[in-house]
Parts: C-alpha cells; sequence; structure tokens
C-alpha cells in the first residue's frame, strides 16, 4: 500500500473480530516495529509489552473506561512504558550516547529538572504511538489508541520495577459490522492546517 491510501483507511477501530488472531511473523513485526522507532537523541526511554493472554486483556479491560470492549474483543493489548525514575533512564541510556547527545540532555532536557525529563519520556512515547498506528495499518491490522485508561490501575497490575505506562494500544481486525470504518462513516480532517 501506498503510505496516502494507509493513512486514508486507517481509522481508530471501535468494534474488533474476536476470532482474529495474530500469526507469529506478525508479532514478530510489530515487535521490530516498535524496536527501531526513532526518539529525540536516540534515547529510546520506553519499554512495550504485548499482551494477548484473553485474563490478562479482560482485567486491564476492567480499568479501560470505555476501551473496555475494545480490549476484550482485540487479539492483542500493546502497553507503551517510559522509564519510572530518571537515575535509571540516566545510567542505563543516556550514559551510552555520544557526548554531543549528552550534553544536549545535561542543557535542555535534565536543565529543566525530574519533571521536565519524565515529560519528555513522555513525548518520546507518542512518536512510538504514531509509528505503531501507521506500522499497523501498513500490515493490514487495526488499531485503537488508548489514553483513556486507568494508569495507576494498568501499573499495579502491569508493574514492571523499571517502567510505567504511558499509553495502549488494542491491535487486531475489525469487525465487519464496526460503523467506524471509513466506508461507512467517512474521515473528517481539517483541511486548513497549513500556515
Amino acid at each position: 500500500m501506498e503510505i496516502l491510501d494507509i493513512l486514508r483507511s486507517r481509522y481508530t477501530t471501535k468494534t474488533y473480530d474476536s476470532t482474529f488472531h495474530l500469526s507469529d511473523k506478525q508479532l514478530e513485526d510489530i515487535k521490530e516495529m516498535l524496536r527501531l522507532c526513532p526518539s529525540s537523541i536516540n534515547s529510546q526511554p520506553w519499554a512495550f509489552e504485548l499482551i494477548g493472554d484473553r485474563e490478562a486483556k479482560s482485567l486491564l479491560a476492567q480499568h479501560s473506561y470505555s476501551n473496555k470492549e475494545r480490549i476484550e474483543q482485540a487479539c492483542h493489548l500493546l502497553v507503551i512504558y517510559t522509564y519510572r525514575d530518571v537515575a535509571t533512564f540516566e545510567a542505563e541510556r543516556i550514559a551510552t550516547l555520544s557526548e554531543g547527545a549528552q550534553e544536549f540532555y545535561r542543557n535542555k532536557i535534565a536543565s529543566q529538572g525530574e519533571a521536565s525529563v519524565l515529560g519528555w519520556m513522555r513525548s518520546q512515547a507518542y512518536i512510538t504511538l504514531g509509528v505503531a498506528l501507521t506500522g499497523l495499518a501498513s500490515m493490514e491490522l487495526d488499531s485503537t489508541p488508548m489514553e483513556g485508561i486507568d494508569l495507576e490501575a494498568y501499573d499495579q497490575i502491569l508493574h514492571h520495577d523499571k517502567y510505567s505506562p504511558v499509553l495502549a494500544i488494542a491491535i487486531g481486525k475489525r469487525s465487519v459490522d464496526d460503523i467506524n470504518q471509513p466506508t461507512i462513516t467517512p474521515k473528517q480532517r481539517r483541511s486548513e492546517v497549513f500556515l
């Protein structure tokens, strides 16, 4: 598919085909796509978790507000994490970067304080979100990006010492009955977006 066709056809899926399962190759391709995501100064302050277990998804769905049914129907839930604390991030990622990248980080990011660093790491997670949504569509897979989740509950359920959850994406195949697909509900995009 051409990129414009991909972007015209992808949409936020509201209803999934609960009988669909990702192949091992699709799972490996998704992992590689995420591994290759770009980040500022190549900081890569993230980790990813692909959850396909029905019980685990059901438990997380209870803490996902209006996304509950989507998570239960989709074959996988991708959770995107960032480092929980700045010191670990700096030791594991910043220390491995070039001196120029480290200097940029110290002078422009870390100098603003810990809250700024944590916010900057979260911003990097949104880069992976954009890549994932486009990449999944290029694989002819459907997805639902989610900020509408209880991050504290997710953190308690999935707890990883080093990382805390930021975002989630339901992944699967749309149901033929999904009324949000562009062939039923055409996309609406602003046309006057360039200054």
